[in-house]
């Protein structure tokens, strides 16, 4: 946990204790003690004031509505997202990263980097090789089915019925002029992977998610998809709560 993530946790634990524990203001008005409703509800408003201020410009809650990130995430989790991290440095690799997906939906996605701009990358018999190196992943639910390659300009994938590459039109695909190499991620591309590897709907599938640069490629012409924020704690469950790592 990052320093300033530290101080988002104690600023929440700060707003429950501004509602659990501020005693009601009493003013009097034209003789009159204030109504209990009106003392109490002052500590309220306080807390929600600064609730707003830290949900709109520094942390967010999401919701986990599928298996994709199993055993790491369950269904039913409630996060806290990081907003304000990715506005200093791109994303790193192992970090749990909420972001628009680069592909037609309504909902953000969730799923953890594997793969920075620039690294070579291959998923070979269940292991991921970046940059030459196998990763060790013990946060997966088993290793993936498929077999993967970043080359050629392409991201290709191998499930049983042998090699194919993604369709540019139907996954994030930017053009070769973007490449500073055929088997290399490009400049602000990203491989993201859930930790469930085998029920994920992610890179393997539509592509690269995209921190900056603009090209006219795929289902979101001209358009990228950016990051909303790295996930830093689980809160909900009580029975669930803990500090994320990369």
């Amino acid at each position: 946990m990052t320093p300033r993530e530290l101080l988002i946790l104690v600023a929440i634990i700060a707003v429950a204790r501004v509602v659990l524990s501020v005693p009601p203001l009493v003013a009097r008005t034209q003789g009159r003690t204030r109504t209990i409703a009106h003392e109490y509800l002052d500590p309220f408003i306080v807390a929600g004031v600064a609730a707003w201020l830290l949900i709109t410009f520094v942390a967010r809650t999401y919701y986990i509505p599928s298996a994709s990130m199993v055993p790491t995430l369950a269904v039913g989790d409630v996060l806290l997202v990081d907003k304000f991290e990715y506005r200093f440095h791109a994303p790193r690799e192992g970090d749990v990263v909420v972001f628009p997906p680069p592909i037609p939906s309504p909902d953000d996605f969730i799923k953890r980097v594997i793969g920075l701009p620039g690294d070579t990358f291959r998923i070979s018999r269940g292991i991921v090789y970046r940059n030459g190196m196998p990763l060790a992943e013990p946060y997966i639910e088993s290793r993936p089915m498929y077999d993967l390659q970043v080359r050629n300009y392409d991201i290709y994938v191998n499930d049983g019925g042998g090699w194919e590459p993604l369709d540019p039109t139907q996954a994030n695909i930017p053009p070769r002029s973007m490449w500073t190499a055929p088997n290399r991620i490009p400049p602000n591309c990203f491989i993201m992977l859930g930790d469930n590897r085998n029920d994920s709907e992610d890179s393997h599938i539509w592509g690269f998610a995209q921190d900056a640069g603009r090209f006219d490629s795929g289902p979101r012409r001209g358009q990228t998809a950016g990051f909303t924020g790295r996930a830093f704690l689980i809160f909900w469950p009580p029975s669930q709560v803990r500090v994320l790592h990369g």
